[in-house]
Formats: C-alpha cells, structure tokens, sequence
C-alpha cells in the first residue's frame, strides 16, 4: 500500500456516505528510463533554476501562488485559503447516475485512475455493499468530485474488489469525430471483400485476452543501447527485413486470412472438411440403420 494517500473524503450516493481513500493507479517511475538534457559542447547537465528578478534564484519553500489582475499587479492566494473554500459537498465523490458498462465513450477517458479504499472501519461495509451491488446489478457510476483544486467528472466501476475511478473530460474539451468527417470519402466495398475482412477479423480475434503479454520494448532496447554505450561498444542498426510488396488489396486479404488462420488457435480455425471417403462411409451406415 503507498505511503500516503492522493486524496481523501467521501463516497456520496444519496444519503449513503462512505468515507475513503484515492491512491492512484499509476506505477511510480513505471520502469521509464529518464534521458537528461546536456550542452552538446561539454556534456555537462543543463539546469533549471527558479529565480527572482529582484532577489535570483529562490527555494521551493519561498514561492506562493498568484493571479495577475493587471499588468505586473498580482492577487496572492494561499492554499489555506483554497482549503477554506471547499464545502462538505466538495470533499466528496458525488454519485450522480449509474450507467452500463460500454455507455461511456473512452473516448473521454483521460488515463488518469485511482482506487479507492475504505477509509477506517465505518467504511468498510458500506464500502462493500455499494460495490457489491454495482458487480451484481453491472452498473459503472458517473460522479462528481473536486480534484487536484477542481471540479472533475469521473467514472467509478467496481475491479478485483476494489471501486476505480477514473477522470473524464469535459464534453467541450474533446474534439468530435464530425470534425475529420472531410477528411473521409466514401468508398465502395465489394461483398467478397468485405467477408474476407470479417474472416480476417474473426481469425484474429482471442477469447482470453491477456494485456499482460505487451512489454515495453523500446525500453528493454534503449537499456540495452545504455549499457553498449557504457562498454564503448559501437552501435549497429539491425538489417532491415524487406517484405514482398503486395499491390492488391484482395490478394493482400487472402495472404492476411491465411497467416492469421494458421497461426490462430483451434477455437477459431474453420471447421475442416470432412474428406470424401469418411463422409462416403457415414451415408452407408446411416442406410442400413433405416
């Protein structure tokens, strides 16, 4: 469990109020390899430095927040003062209608998740309650909730007994599909090309789908570059593979179904045919049963 939480509060859905804890979902570092930026002349680190034009270079702990209402005229706003604005209303997650599953777009998904978690005792059975409910009734929840200084709309949906919740943006802040609709021209299909790409679509399709399986490769070969550079090691380009350029687009699916289909489990291989001289065989026992 993190040391300390990213928020705290509560959980409102009516009169039910569930106190809890948000830490977020996102790993720490997630194994990013971090590249500094240097003077191409002497490698050595280039600095940032906060300074004042009155007094140079400040600490962390000497700087405040501000609004500029006029030119060089700055208003001075202490995060105690921001604290004092918040109501009991803005220190919860307010739960205002629940959806199901696949309503929402991720299209307004931010990436940006937390689990909650009980806060204490009291809110462990309330807690479980509302998530058991939302798991059996297949509900994910839209909600209300003052974050990180402002007022954000999320999403809550149950996951591996925990409630997640994730921020949404606004309406107006994603640009609509209808904006790159003149970018699109219509463009007519044939039926066989449209049921190879159906078959193309069905072979390639899992049951099980493991995201655990996609690893970050670019920084397992940026580590391995790292390290060649360390040991002075000259650095060479792997060969580039050249594939038979394939001009067709009909010849292109047929390649396509037949690679994914031989490579596709049994599940969703086509049933194979059954040879002549078996389906010959079952025909003759089928008449002498009648």
């Amino acid at each position: 469990m993190p040391a300390r939480s990213s928020w705290k509060g509560f959980l409102k859905l009516s009169l039910v109020s569930v106190p809890v804890k948000a830490y977020t979902a996102a790993v720490s570092g997630g194994n990013e390899i971090q590249l500094n930026q240097l003077h191409a002349e002497c490698h050595s680190r280039i600095q940032y430095k906060k300074s004042c034009p009155i007094h140079g270079e400040v600490g962390t702990d000497q700087i405040v927040s501000g609004y500029q209402f006029d030119k060089d005229q700055y208003v001075v706003i202490d995060a105690d003062e921001l604290d004092k604005l918040r109501t009991e209303s803005d220190k919860a997650i307010n739960i205002d209608t629940f959806i199901k599953p696949g309503t929402m777009d991720p299209l307004y998904l931010t990436g940006r998740t937390y689990y909650l978690v009980p806060d204490g005792p009291v809110g462990q059975k309330p807690y479980a309650l509302l998530r058991q409910g939302m798991v059996e009734r297949d509900r994910h929840a839209i909600a209300t909730v003052v974050f990180s200084g402002r007022e954000q709309v999320v999403l809550l949906r149950p996951v591996d007994g925990l409630l997640a919740m994730t921020m949404l943006s606004f309406s107006d802040q994603v640009k609509k599909p209808a904006a790159f609709e003149d970018e699109i021209v219509k463009a007519e299909v044939t039926a066989e090309e449209l049921n190879l790409a159906k078959t193309l679509i069905d072979a390639s399709t899992t049951k099980q789908f493991d995201f655990g399986m996609y690893k970050d490769k670019y920084t397992e070969k940026l580590t391995m570059l790292i390290q060649a550079k360390v040991e002075g090691k000259e650095i060479v380009a792997p060969p580039a593979q050249e594939e038979g350029q394939i001009i067709n687009l009909m010849e292109a699916l047929r390649q396509s179904v037949a690679k994914a289909q031989a490579s596709a489990p049994e599940a969703v291989r086509p049933p194979k045919k059954m040879a002549p001289s078996r389906t010959k065989s079952l025909s003759k026992q089928k008449k002498k049963m009648a």
